[in-house]
C-alpha cells in the first residue's frame, strides 16, 4: 500500500487530501499542517471581522475528525516539517505543542505550504497592537484585541484586498480608520479610474488615504511615514504582501523559478518527479501572457490542489494556467479584473488597445439597476479578449467571469458582441455591459466612433489641441468639468455646426460616452473628419484624476458624499412635500421636472419640483388652478412631451414643453 504526504492543509492541501481519497479508496494519505486548522475559510476572515458572518464556526471547513470519519486521511495540526530527505523518501517534523519529533514516510509527497504574510524590517512592528491577518488565530487576536481595548483610530498598511476589506471591517467596529500604500493608487491590479471608483467610495466612508507613501516607524500612539509625517493609531494592520513559503522545499534542493515561487511543471510536479505542489508556494503559467507568475489567489490554490491529488495517485491532469480572476468588495462598491491590464498587455508586446463603458447593471427602469463600469482589452490585430476590468455596485462578478470565459475560450471583440447573453429587466439589459463594451470596441477598432481612453486624455489634448466639447447638462457641468472645455447640448451644436471648424480636432465629453458616440456620428456626417470621443466620458475622465491625476489638466471633481456604516435611514419624504407645497403656492409658472428622484437628486432648475411621469395623472387631480402656467422639463424632452399631453388631457390649459435640463437651464442666460 502506497503512501501519500501532504505537507500544508487549507486550500490545496486540503483540497487535494479528498480528491486523492475518492480516487483511491486504499493509498495511506497522511497530512502535516503547522497550525491549529487545517481547513478553514481564509478568504472569510476580514467579513466575520466586520459583522457580516456572525458565527466564527462558519468558517471552519473541516476539522481532523471530519477527514478521518469522512476521507480516511490521517491529520496531524500543530506539526511543522523540518526536512525532507528525497533519497529515503521521509519527511521529518515537530509537533510545536509538545516538541515531540517524528518521520513520515512517502512514496508520492505533496508541498500546499501557501505563503505568508510579509512583516516588513521596521521598528515596532512586533508591538502588541499591530496585526497580520493570514489564520484564524490571527483572526482571533484582532477580534480580541478590539473588545478589550477599544480602540478608536486604526491604520491599515497596504492597499490590496486584504487591506482594502479590512478598513471596512475596521470601520464598521467604530474606527476611524487611514490607509497607508505606497503605490499611488489603492488596488495596484486595476486601471486608474477604476481604482479612482474604490478611491471615492473610501472617501464617501470616512477613510482617510495616505497614497504614495510608505511605513517607516510604529511608535505606541502613531506611525511615522516616510515623509515624516505621522498618523495617530491605537491599532496597526500591516497588509503588504505574501511571500511564499518556501524554505522547506529549498533546503530540499527544489528548484525555484524565475518569479521566486517553486517551479512546477504542467502536471505541477516539482524538479523531484515524486513530489507535486500546489498553492500560493508555486509559480504557474498566465494563460494569457503565456509566462510564468506568483498569483497568490484562493480559487486557482483549490483548482491545482485537486489536480495534484488526482496527479499523486496516478492520474496524468495538467494545469492550463489562470488569468488573475479577482474581485474585491469596499463597503458598497464592488471592482474586479481578469487577464491582462492594458499597460502589461502593451509591455508583453500585444498590439493592446481598450475602451470603456459605463452601462445599467439591469434595464433601467427596473428597481436597484446601477451603473455597471467595463473596461474591455484587447488585441488590435487578432481581435481577441486579453482583459478586463468592471466596477460598480451591482452585477459586477457575472460581467467578469463573462470576460474570464471570453479570455479562455479565445474570443474576439465580434464574438462578444454577438455573445447571447440571458436577459430580462431585473438582470440585463437586451445588450448589457458585455454587449456594448464589445460593440464600443469594433467601433473603436474600424474607426466609426473613435475614442480616447481617460488615460491618454492628457497626451491627446497636448499633441493635438483639440476643441473639448461637454455635452452634459449645465448644473453637472458647473459641479466638475475639464478645464478649458465648452459646455455645449447637441441641439446647440447642430445648429451651429458653421461656426466650428472642419480641418480642427474635436473632442467629445458626455456623462458615460454614450452621447459623445452620437454626437460623434452626427459630425462625422456632416463632414467632421477628426472628431474623437472621450471612452468612458467624464466618469472615467474623474476616476483618473482622482486616482492617478494628471500633470496639466485640470479636472474637477465630484464632491465626497459623506457615507456611514450605520444603517440611519431618514424620512425626506415629509420635507419634500414641505418644499414642493411652498412652490406650487409661489407666484410665477410652476416648474415640474418629470424625472425620477434619483436624477433629480443629482441636479435640477432652481425651484422646479420632481413629480415623475409615473405620478403626474395623480398629482394633477389634486391641483386646482388647471389655468396655471406649467412647464414641463426631463433630461432630453422626451419624457415632458408626454407629460404635457397628459395635462393638457386633464383639462390644464397653459402647460409648456420645456424640453431638456440643458435647454430648461439656458433660460436663465
Amino acid at each position: 500500500m502506497k503512501d501519500l504526504l501532504i505537507i500544508g492543509g487549507v486550500a490545496a492541501g486540503a483540497t487535494a487530501a479528498a480528491r486523492a481519497r475518492r480516487l483511491d479508496n486504499d493509498v495511506n494519505i497522511t497530512l502535516l499542517e503547522a497550525g491549529a486548522d487545517v481547513s478553514f475559510a481564509n478568504c472569510g476572515l476580514p467579513y466575520y471581522l466586520g459583522g457580516d458572518i456572525a458565527y466564527r464556526s462558519s468558517l471552519i471547513l473541516a476539522s481532523e475528525e471530519t477527514f478521518d470519519e469522512q476521507y480516511k486521511v490521517k491529520v496531524h495540526t500543530h506539526t511543522e516539517a523540518l526536512e525532507i530527505d528525497r533519497e529515503q523518501k521521509k519527511v521529518k517534523a515537530k509537533n510545536t505543542k509538545t516538541g515531540k519529533e517524528q518521520t513520515f514516510s512517502y512514496d508520492t509527497l505533496i508541498l500546499a505550504q501557501g505563503g505568508k504574510p510579509v512583516v516588513p524590517p521596521l521598528p515596532g512592528v512586533d508591538k502588541s497592537h499591530v496585526f497580520q491577518l493570514w489564520t484564524l488565530a490571527d483572526m482571533d487576536a484582532i477580534d480580541t484585541f478590539i473588545k478589550e481595548k477599544e480602540p478608536k483610530k486604526a491604520v491599515v498598511v497596504g492597499g490590496g484586498f486584504i487591506g482594502l476589506e479590512m478598513v471596512e471591517a475596521l470601520t464598521k467596529r467604530g474606527m476611524n480608520v487611514t490607509l497607508v500604500e505606497m503605490a499611488p493608487q489603492v488596488m495596484p491590479n486595476l486601471e486608474g479610474e477604476f481604482a479612482g471608483f474604490i478611491t471615492k467610495e473610501l472617501m464617501d466612508f470616512g477613510v482617510q488615504l495616505k497614497l504614495g507613501k510608505s511605513l517607516h516607524a510604529i511608535e505606541d500612539t502613531k506611525v511615522v511615514l516616510n515623509d515624516g509625517s505621522t498618523v495617530d493609531t491605537d491599532f496597526v494592520l500591516l497588509s503588504v504582501g505574501v511571500r511564499p513559503t518556501l524554505q522547506l522545499a529549498k533546503a530540499a534542493g527544489l528548484e525555484v523559478g524565475s518569479t521566486g515561487g517553486l517551479q512546477v511543471d504542467a502536471s505541477l510536479r516539482t524538479s523531484d518527479p515524486s513530489i507535486y505542489a500546489a498553492g500560493d508556494m508555486v509559480e504557474i503559467t498566465h494563460n494569457v501572457l503565456g509566462k510564468t507568475v506568483r498569483m497568490p489567489l484562493a480559487g486557482p490554490a483549490n483548482r491545482q490542489g485537486r489536480i495534484v491529488g488526482e496527479n499523486a495517485v496516478g492520474g496524468n491532469r495538467t494545469y492550463k494556467g489562470a488569468s488573475g480572476t479577482s474581485v474585491v468588495k469596499v463597503f458598497d462598491a464592488v471592482a474586479g479584473s481578469t487577464g491582462m491590464s492594458l499597460r502589461s498587455a502593451k509591455d508583453a508586446g500585444f498590439e493592446a488597445d481598450a475602451v470603456v463603458v459605463h452601462k445599467a447593471s439591469h434595464t433601467a427602469y427596473y428597481p436597484n439597476s446601477q451603473k455597471v463600469s467595463l473596461m474591455l482589452i484587447f488585441d488590435r490585430k487578432t481581435k481577441k479578449v486579453l482583459g478586463g476590468q468592471v466596477a460598480g455596485r451591482v452585477g459586477v462578478d457575472k460581467r467578469i467571469d463573462v470576460l474570464a470565459t471570453a479570455i479562455a475560450g479565445g474570443l474576439t471583440i465580434e464574438d462578444l458582441a454577438e455573445l447571447d447573453l440571458a436577459y430580462a429587466p431585473p438582470f440585463n439589459s437586451p445588450n448589457g455591459p458585455i454587449n456594448m463594451a464589445a460593440f464600443t470596441a469594433v467601433n473603436h477598432t474600424n474607426g466609426f466612433s473613435p475614442s480616447v481612453l481617460a488615460q491618454d486624455v492628457e497626451q491627446f489634448i497636448l499633441e493635438n489641441e483639440p476643441i473639448a466639447i461637454d455635452l452634459r447638462d449645465p448644473i453637472s457641468f458647473a459641479k466638475a468639468n475639464l478645464r478649458g472645455s465648452n459646455n455645449l447640448s447637441q441641439t446647440q451644436l447642430r445648429e451651429n455646426l458653421d461656426k466650428i471648424p472642419h480641418d480642427h480636432p474635436i473632442l467629445l465629453i458626455s456623462d458615460d460616452g454614450q452621447k459623445g458616440h452620437v454626437v460623434l456620428r452626427m459630425l462625422k456626417g456632416s463632414g467632421f473628419d477628426q472628431v474623437f470621443n472621450l471612452s468612458g466620458g467624464y466618469f472615467s475622465l474623474e476616476r483618473y484624476a482622482r486616482a492617478i491625476g494628471y500633470q496639466y489638466l485640470s479636472v474637477g471633481q465630484f464632491a465626497v458624499e459623506r457615507k456611514s456604516v450605520q444603517d440611519k435611514k431618514e424620512d425626506g419624504n415629509a420635507k419634500k412635500e414641505e418644499e414642493q407645497k411652498k412652490q406650487e403656492e409661489n407666484a410665477g409658472p410652476l416648474i415640474i421636472d418629470v424625472r425620477t428622484p434619483m436624477e433629480f437628486a443629482m441636479g435640477a432648475y432652481p425651484g422646479a419640483i420632481n413629480v415623475g411621469l409615473d405620478d403626474l395623472a395623480d398629482w394633477a387631480e389634486n391641483f386646482e388652478d388647471k389655468s396655471r402656467k406649467i412647464i414641463v422639463y426631463c433630461a432630453s424632452g422626451a419624457r415632458s412631451s408626454y407629460g404635457m399631453r397628459v395635462l393638457n388631457q386633464m383639462g390644464f390649459t397653459n402647460v409648456e414643453n420645456g424640453g431638456g435640463l440643458h435647454t430648461m437651464m439656458a433660460r436663465q442666460r
